[in-house]
């Protein structure tokens, strides 16, 4: 696959899981369906993890915004909600987007020039570099994030500045979803582990981030850090 021939558009499976979003998901898809990146097609899929507020209802009334949609039966987390979609895409790349407006479609043009310019297999949406705009949020949170980070640094000889971005973006064909063993928040540093072993050309660019507060449905806690940790010593040693 060339990203560069003119003739041959680059694929994206848009992984977009949802639980409770019934307040921002249609103004998401929007956004996504937005986006017009030449040489660039998308496949938006929308994984309803049992939300209990409405949310299926609406995307099933709005069929036009996503190529597929997954309803599971139950809430069954967002690792479980983020496998069911990737054993469906037919991208030649993956990338993640969250449900809620935290992080922006408008980026997407960042995201894919990488590919475009220089044959990327990974590329990480870092808003940690001198983005556009960054909601003012929890200090402990970037303290948790910067952690994480540099923690896989080390273990991995990398450079990167913010691994827990949602916005990561790989070639399809470094990783088969039928061998994720993790299911919760920790998947994440699970799915960068494994496709990190198998890649050469990775790359970093800035994204904005408008973050939520508790309030206004942020789910992440502390608590799910140690198994982030845990899991980046794993996937380390069992590479």
């Amino acid at each position: 696959m060339n990203p560069n021939a003119a003739s041959q558009a680059v694929k994206v499976s848009i992984i977009i899981p949802a639980y409770n979003e019934k307040a921002t998901i249609l103004p998401l898809l929007r956004a996504v369906n937005a986006q017009r990146v030449d040489g660039f097609d998308l496949e938006i899929i929308v994984i309803d993890d049992g939300s209990k507020d409405g949310t299926a209802d609406l995307l099933e009334g709005e069929p036009s915004l996503y190529a597929k949609l997954i309803r599971l039966s139950r809430n069954s987390g967002k690792g479980a909600a983020v496998k069911a979609g990737l054993e469906t895409a037919a991208g030649d790349y993956i990338l993640f987007q969250d449900a809620d407006l935290e992080y922006d479609p408008a980026d997407y043009a960042t995201l894919f020039r990488p590919i475009r310019r220089f044959n990327a297999e990974i590329v990480i949406g870092s808003r940690m570099l001198a983005p556009e705009y960054t909601r003012v949020s929890y200090f402990w949170h970037k303290i948790g994030n910067r952690s994480i980070t540099l923690l896989f640094n080390i273990l991995n000889n990398t450079t990167f500045t913010d691994i827990y971005s949602c916005y990561l973006l790989y070639r399809r064909e470094l990783l088969d979803p039928r061998s994720l063993t993790t299911y919760g928040w920790e998947q994440h540093a699970e799915i960068l582990s494994r496709i990190l072993a198998k890649a050469k050309n990775i790359y970093e660019v800035p994204i904005s981030y408008a973050g939520r507060s508790y309030e206004e449905g942020k789910k992440i806690r502390a608590q799910h850090v140690l198994a982030v940790f845990w899991t980046i010593f794993v996937r380390r040693l069992f590479r």
